[in-house]
């Protein structure tokens, strides 16, 4: 084949200029004030929001090997924890343009490689002092001063209804008050005035006509600075609470008098009283800002930790959890509700009407429901070509008789309601819409276990398997209501919410009423959903806010004026001793210098410095406190402690720094360092792109055809 090739690894390196451009294009992702960016289609005409490094990554067309590379090794991060890109990304570009600076410079290679990959071994070591547990880590939150509330918000308590009404069928009844109740509410035995986490309970779900919100304690007027459950004779305090008009079902509601046990079941039946240590703390040191996925996120804690009873198990079941985006509703009706919501056409929304208060018989299609679709196992020769596989004498089109066959299995096992994993005849789909029976593609497989568990349905891949143990029993299925009680129908497309008795399975409806921000809001949710499912299952934070960068960049420093090695390692060792001692301080202090970009740009885009100049003198400044202190690690943990790292004067939201504590997964965190550091020093011990096919006579009649030698 005709080939084009090209000498990448000289003292400019083309490929790690390549990924510094393309890394550049998402250094404001980073830090908790995210500049978005629109992505238009130059093709359709259509925009999107973006604020995220995976999305941006997809919507560039990478043609290059690099920018190949660098998608990949981002997808993977994103594919394992969902957060941590950003950082990822930023530093490939830092590291980049560091390593080209070695370069110049004239270190070699094995140098660079060396080096930096032993410096950063060593820090991911050496940040280890700072890995909070969690259970430390509620006490610290806890402890502080003031805790802005979470929840506090016109959002909150206009936009949402509070403890919620459920659907009246009765697979999904649940005892709850139509009248006004006193709920005793016992204080938070900590000291302080932070602890009023009661004062604003958030539904653990939203019942079907509600959306999840905050009920605030009646003639409770007093600011979240004054108001609390903390003080040195604090007991037990009793708060009136209003219910909402909306309530309509008789009974007693186990919700409001179990609000009060859900935060303290994560730690123990009496270690955490009120809550205000628990659960919700950590959300919002994790939610970076995200105010409104940490209500949503609160809801789905609190109900999951309702089903966990005794078992006192404090971990998010995400396999339980799934969202639907609904345009043209305001952000305030975002909710979470019980069930499986989703989109359906008004076709189908019309058989859902006639379902009402009827318990359906349910059939799992664990693939595709097509005349044309083989599960994995089943293998077409690839030279063969079906032209007809069963002929019709009789004339008519070619999947009538497959359309025939299918319908009348359904109608003979009396199914009101198909889930299929995959797509859906369109066809069929309107044969099953005039026979009343309602099909919905595209379904998570998590959705299909949690209805199969519930219902005893058992998913079949071909209709023709069918018989009648596979079918389920008592599922229900009605339109979705907004917070107004009425049922939401904005034309093409109308959310309807599918149940059955007893299923677990929680839907986070995030609403907006700007198609173009809908993608942004499910990434945003499901990142801190990830964020705090890690910190749970990793059992430890870190302090957020570049806390452990300063503690790398002070570290890396030290090893930088060591005359010494900078580890053990075999390649280190193998390097003649003259040429690695002049190379050593050149590399570790541009690896130091990516964690001091990483400080900076963190402090521009929290608008704490208003240059980069300024983020830096800084930054210096913190670091040589560090180096005062005599301990850079308990210097760190101190301003950790006291509000946040890297405060100055010039701090335009100081009451917001000095309050909320910014915790970061560890895991997530370090495996992105690695990621950063394993992309760059592959792409720099490359030493020639080498470019097959018809892209070769393009190089040819291009500027860029002296860089090429073509074969």
């Amino acid at each position: 084949l005709p080939m084009a090739c090209r000498d990448v690894n000289v003292r400019r390196h083309i490929g790690l200029q390549q990924l510094s451009a393309l890394a550049s294009t998402g250094r404001t992702f980073l830090g908790p004030m995210k500049s978005h960016k629109f992505i238009v289609d130059e093709i359709t005409g259509q925009s999107t929001l973006i604020c995220s490094a995976v999305r941006l990554m997809e919507s560039l067309d990478l043609t290059s090997a690099v920018g190949q590379l660098l998608n990949e090794t981002i997808q993977a991060q994103n594919k394992e924890f969902k957060t941590g890109v950003s950082t990822l990304l930023f530093l490939v570009g830092a590291w980049s343009s560091a390593v080209v600076e070695c370069l110049q410079q004239d270190v070699p290679v094995p140098a660079v490689v060396s080096v930096m990959s032993e410096g950063l071994n060593s820090c991911c070591e050496r940040v280890q002092c700072l890995q909070i547990p969690i259970h430390d880590i509620k006490k610290e939150l806890c402890s502080s001063r003031v805790m802005p509330e979470p929840f506090e918000s016109k959002t909150a308590r206009v936009g949402c209804d509070g403890l919620t009404n459920p659907w009246n069928l009765p697979c999904f009844q649940r005892d709850i008050s139509a009248t006004e109740e006193e709920i005793p509410i016992n204080s938070c035995s900590h000291h302080g005035d932070d602890c009023n986490f009661n004062k604003f309970l958030v539904s653990p779900l939203a019942g079907f006509g509600s959306v999840a919100s905050a009920v605030r304690a009646e003639g409770d007027k007093s600011s979240p600075a004054q108001s609390g459950c903390g003080g040195a004779a604090s007991s037990c305090i009793t708060r009136r609470l209003t219910h909402s008009r909306h309530f309509s079902t008789p009974g007693k509601s186990r919700f409001p008098s179990q609000q009060g046990d859900f935060q303290g079941q994560l730690s123990g039946p009496s270690a955490d009283p009120c809550g205000c240590c628990g659960l919700g703390r950590l959300a919002v040191a994790l939610s970076h800002g995200n105010q409104s996925s940490v209500k949503l996120l609160h809801s789905i804690a609190a109900y999951q930790q309702e089903r966990a009873g005794s078992r006192g198990s404090s971990q998010i079941s995400i396999a339980e959890i799934v969202t639907c985006c609904v345009l043209g509703l305001p952000e305030t009706y975002s909710c979470v509700t019980r069930g499986f919501v989703t989109l359906v056409s008004p076709q189908q929304a019309a058989v859902i009407k006639l379902f009402a208060d009827k318990p359906l018989r349910v059939l799992l299609v664990d693939g595709d429901l097509t005349e044309q679709y083989r599960h994995l196992g089943f293998n077409r020769p690839r030279n063969v070509r079906t032209v007809l596989e069963h002929p019709n004498p009789q004339g008519g089109g070619a999947g009538d008789v497959w359309l025939s066959r299918m319908s009348d299995v359904l109608m003979s096992f009396g199914v009101n309601l198909v889930l299929v994993k995959g797509s859906v005849c369109e066809n069929l789909m309107e044969r099953c819409i005039a026979s009343r029976i309602l099909v919905i593609g595209c379904v998570p497989r998590d959705v299909l276990r949690a209805f199969g568990t519930a219902t005893g349905a058992q998913a079949v891949t071909y209709l023709s398997q069918l018989h009648a143990a596979c079918i389920g029993n008592a599922a229900r299925a009605e339109l979705w209501q907004a917070g107004d009680g009425r049922a939401v129908d904005l034309g093409e497309l109308v959310p309807a919410r599918i149940g059955a008795g007893g299923i677990p399975l929680l839907t986070a409806v995030l609403t907006t009423a700007l198609p173009s921000k809908a993608q942004l809001l499910e990434d945003q949710f499901w990142t801190l959903l990830y964020r705090l499912h890690h910190a749970l299952k990793d059992g430890k934070v870190f302090p957020g806010g570049g806390a452990v960068e300063l503690l790398c960049l002070s570290h890396i420093q030290a090893l930088a004026e060591q005359p010494g090695r900078p580890g053990s390692d075999k390649a280190v060792r193998e390097l003649p001793s003259p040429w690695l001692a002049e190379c050593k301080s050149v590399v570790l202090q541009a690896l130091a210098s990516g964690w001091k970009r990483y400080l900076s740009v963190l402090l521009c885009n929290t608008a704490r410095a208003s240059s980069e100049l300024e983020a830096g003198a800084s930054v210096d400044r913190h670091l040589q406190k560090a180096a005062a202190c005599g301990s850079p690690s308990a210097y760190i943990l101190e301003e950790f402690r006291r509000g946040g790292v890297l405060r100055g004067g010039s701090d335009p939201f100081p009451e917001q720094v000095t309050d909320l504590r910014v915790c970061d997964n560890v895991a997530a965190k370090t495996e992105a360092w690695r990621r950063a550091l394993d992309l760059v020093l592959l792409v720099l011990q490359t030493d020639a792109e080498i470019i097959t096919g018809p892209r070769r006579n393009q190089i040819l009649n291009s500027a860029l055809s002296s860089e090429f030698m073509f074969l």
